[in-house]
């Protein structure tokens, strides 16, 4: 029945009751009619079909005033229903109904204009069972101040859970149920440390995001039969490639080494060998090890803490492809012509010994500088012709329309207690643009392959921009004065990429290939080969990090599955094709949840750097313009808020479709990429936020720093 009456209301635009509907189906009997109230109460419970309160039934879809969507709240207390297809939905504070931040909610458009506004109708899921916070002296007892001010909610904090609690200790909160409106009966369920131990604020943030610090005891005895080194035994029916040469190029503190490579010449094609370490091997399906590689999904790289998806007795041990020790590997070695295309390949287990563990420090001396380290002679001719390579792969990329945003990224460095000291840009020079074009190779070519194949697999898909956001950024860079040539009714990469290229020479290019960025869609992991638009790329996938990434696991999986075992029994195909939906779908909440939590872990190491700098005075770019001030980011890359109370001499009103702070009297604009000089006023690391004021005097020393 659920099928009928969905195809039904299909084509019917105007909300219709049960005896409506019933009529329309041409139904007659009593149990007919209970079985339609069953249903549709099923799918407006599935958030099918949408009931109004005059109790009849629309198609959801059918419905272009409702929207579902995940609830961000900002601090001031109002929010934004985040919408996949279209312009997030503004909720004010008074229009919540009772809604906290990251509420599943519905919600329904309330006016439209240059700002969407909308109020929430229903609270449909509330997941926030686990919470970090911090033991405080309140009220003549302890209780917990979550770290999430965003969460607007009252705890009741069970007594017995506190006895091992100290004031200042920051702790994981479990809500175990709802006693009123946004209050709750909680348990503390860990004490994560004291927030003035080092490191303890960086584990708090991987607690928010769920992100497991510990292995649990099943784990710990599964690797009791981890081996130390590669038997003989387990080299049967492997390639031998340990006569070849092959090495690793990492950075200089990276432990967990999962990616060799290899070049030789044939016939005037270059043959590219890209070796993977064989996680797979010594992580199955159905154990500890496997179930937890799964519920992580990902390591996650905090600043300078790794909290990684797999034990270091495998990440750091007998999967790293160290030098000169014998490790198992799934090889795709691929013959590749001048013109960077792959002619033919071969993938397949086999095993290698890495001759030297390089570092992108030194590779790139090499490569960019003719400056040869001890130790590197033997191999500097292989690695320019690898430079060689790698340049032609870029070339031939970019013809199919690869978009490369090239965005500087910030890293802190700390000192032995955890505190920040400095944030510098990361290097990104031929060394790690060569890996980069290598390891996209080789993950074309396994995905292609089983693409080929049709069989169930786990690809890395990235979908066209929504042309309303698309648009949305054209008028922007128009309000900023520019005119483009490129025309965006066919969105395609080579469009993207066209725009870039004539934003090039722009003093504002930084930001704007930011903001296009943004307003494109993010990559997934999916069941269904949909290609990778940023790649300019028909099948892609993730098959050269398993160590760190559970989809490249996946993939080695199934690699070995289809090519070794040769099982392609419908049992195992009807397995995976369900199987891979939500694996696909965790592996992409997980590795979102590690990029929220580096994000977080930026942001207050950000402002931890700079509580040591209040008073100092910098030049900067306006980066983001809104109602309440302008967002400044600075040449290291901390970014800081200029609030609009702190503009002197004027009254600054905020004119959207310019974005820009106009002076009342005085006319003067404040508009993104405005260079400008502040003054650090105020930093928190409590709360992550850097605020700014505007001086006068131009600063001297290249204009980075008084």
């Amino acid at each position: 029945m659920k099928e009928k009456v969905i195809q039904l209301l299909e084509n019917i635009h105007e909300a219709k009751d049960i005896n409506e509907i019933f009529e329309l189906l041409g139904y007659k009997k009593a149990e007919e009619l209970r079985d339609l109230i069953d249903t549709l109460e099923k799918l407006v419970n599935e958030y099918v079909v949408f009931k109004t309160k005059k109790d009849k039934y629309l198609l959801l879809k059918n419905c272009p005033g409702i929207k579902i969507g995940k609830l961000a709240v900002n601090k001031k207390g109002f929010g934004f229903l985040i919408l996949d297809k279209e312009d997030d939905l503004y909720i004010a504070s008074d229009n919540l109904n009772g809604a906290i931040h990251d509420d599943i909610v519905m919600a329904e458009v309330i006016t439209k204009g240059v700002k969407n506004e909308g109020r929430v109708l229903k609270i449909l899921k509330r997941d926030i069972h686990d919470m970090v916070g911090e033991i405080i002296f309140k009220d003549n007892k302890l209780q917990v101040d979550l770290d999430d001010d965003k969460k607007d909610i009252d705890l009741v904090i069970r007594k017995e859970s506190l006895k091992n609690c100290v004031v200042g200790h920051k702790v994981l909160v479990h809500l175990i149920k709802e006693l009123g409106p946004r209050r709750y009966l909680a348990e503390v369920k860990k004490v994560i440390g004291h927030k003035d131990d080092p490191g303890i604020d960086i584990l708090s943030i991987a607690y928010k995001y769920a992100i497991e610090t510990e292995f649990n005891s099943q784990v710990e005895e599964e690797l009791k039969d981890i081996p130390t080194e590669v038997s003989k035994s387990e080299l049967v029916e492997r390639l031998d490639l340990t006569n070849k040469m092959i090495f690793t190029i990492d950075g200089s503190h990276t432990k967990d080494i999962d990616d060799a490579i290899s070049l030789e010449m044939e016939n005037d094609l270059y043959v590219l060998g890209v070796h993977i370490a064989d996680v797979s091997h010594y992580v199955k399906e159905n154990t500890a090890l496997g179930d937890t590689a799964y519920l992580r999904g990902t390591s996650s790289y905090l600043a300078d803490t790794v909290i990684p998806m797999l034990p270091h007795q495998l990440s750091n041990g007998i999967c790293s492809l160290n030098e000169g020790v014998i490790r198992l590997t799934m090889s795709c070695i691929m013959k590749i012509n001048k013109q960077g295309k792959v002619v033919s390949y071969d993938i397949g287990p086999s095993f290698i010994k890495s001759q030297k563990k390089m570092t992108y420090e030194a590779v790139n001396d090499i490569l960019m500088r003719d400056k040869v380290e001890k130790g590197y002679e033997p191999f500097v001719d292989t690695l320019k012709k690898m430079n060689e390579l790698a340049k032609i792969l870029r070339k031939e990329k970019e013809s199919r329309g690869y978009i490369d945003f090239d965005l500087d990224e910030a890293e802190v460095l700390q000192d032995e207690n955890g505190v920040a000291i400095d944030i510098v840009k990361r290097e990104r020079e031929d060394g790690e643009k060569l890996i980069e074009d290598f390891m996209i190779a080789a993950n074309e070519t396994v995905a292609s392959h089983i693409y080929n194949m049709d069989l169930p697999f786990i690809y890395r898909v990235h979908g066209t921009p929504n042309s309303e956001k698309i648009d949305d950024f054209v008028n922007l860079v128009k309000a900023l004065g520019y005119d483009l040539q490129t025309r965006v009714t066919d969105l395609t990469p080579v469009t993207m990429q066209k725009l870039l290229e004539e934003l090039a020479d722009k003093e504002e290019f930084a930001i704007l290939s930011s903001m296009l960025l943004r307003s494109m869609k993010k990559a997934i992991y999916s069941k269904d080969n949909i290609g990778h638009f940023g790649l300019g790329s028909r099948a892609y996938t993730h098959f050269t990090s398993p160590i760190r990434r559970f989809p490249d696991l996946t993939v080695h999986r199934l690699l070995k599955k289809y090519l070794v075992e040769k099982d392609l029994s419908m049992s195992t195909i009807n397995y995976y094709d369900s199987a891979l939906v939500e694996i696909a779908e965790h592996s992409s909440e997980r590795e979102q949840a590690s990029v929220n939590a580096e994000r977080d872990v930026l942001d207050m190491k950000m402002a931890e750097y700079m509580e040591s700098h209040i008073g100092e005075i910098y030049n900067g770019v306006i980066t983001t313009i809104t109602n309440f001030g302008f967002f400044v980011e600075l040449p290291n890359m901390v970014e800081g808020l200029v609030h609009v109370n702190t503009l002197k001499g004027d009254f600054y009103n905020y004119i959207p479709e310019k974005l820009s702070l106009i002076g009342k009297e005085s006319k003067k604009q404040y508009r993104i990429g405005d260079k400008v000089v502040v003054k650090v006023i105020a930093s928190s690391k409590a709360t992550a936020m850097i605020d700014f004021e505007l001086v006068t005097e131009e600063v001297e020393n290249n204009g980075d720093k008084e």
